[in-house]
């Protein structure tokens, strides 16, 4: 009654408002926004990317932070794409890039290698049967905050576009896209 429809309409308070920030690339992001993100965790930090490979190079420290984050309790996962999978080998023919999907999904192992001892880290990849869904979007769960890149044709993770959103209530985005990278989780398999 003391807002105008339109005014309530603007405010981001239900599930409806949970987009924080919109970017046309994923590289547009500030790697600030990641830092702080992390950084912030508390409880989970999902990392549901088919090679996840980027964060190792833009978050200073990654390693040891993860680490950090896990030993305070926060649970730590990783969902990637199985590196010699069929649609991995296609989704390389699609993308012809130097720096192929496998290579970048076996730079992200040999950097979790380093956590393996590590309880509250956890890896898996996708079931073959998800791959396709996998490779297809990305989603990134910091607590109550998510990243999600949908991957465009031909394009790499960085040239898509990439949505931040907020959980501002139950059935909303964030509750759609978190919902299916755990559903992904579920049927995957340990690395």
């Amino acid at each position: 009654m003391l807002w105008p429809k339109a005014v309530r309409n603007r405010l981001k308070s239900d599930a409806d408002g949970e987009l924080v920030r919109s970017y046309p690339y994923r590289s547009a992001c500030p790697s600030s926004v990641w830092g702080e993100l992390v950084a912030a965790a508390s409880e989970e930090i999902f990392l549901a990317g088919y090679t996840n490979y980027f964060l190792w190079l833009e978050q200073p420290a990654f390693v040891e932070t993860l680490r950090r984050k896990a030993e305070q309790g926060c649970r730590v996962r990783f969902l990637l794409g199985d590196p010699d999978g069929e649609v991995t080998r296609e989704r390389e023919r699609i993308e012809d890039v130097a720096l192929s999907v496998s290579t970048r999904i076996r730079i992200s192992l040999e950097h979790l290698a380093t956590l393996s001892a590590t309880p509250g880290v956890e890896a898996r990849f996708s079931a073959a049967a998800d791959a396709v869904n996998h490779v297809s979007l990305s989603v990134f769960r910091f607590d109550h905050d998510a990243l999600v890149t949908p991957h465009l044709a031909r394009l790499v993770g960085h040239d898509s576009p990439m949505l931040h959103f907020h959980h501002q209530g139950d059935g909303g985005m964030f509750d759609r896209f978190t919902e299916h990278a755990e559903e992904l989780w579920g049927r995957g398999r340990g690395v």
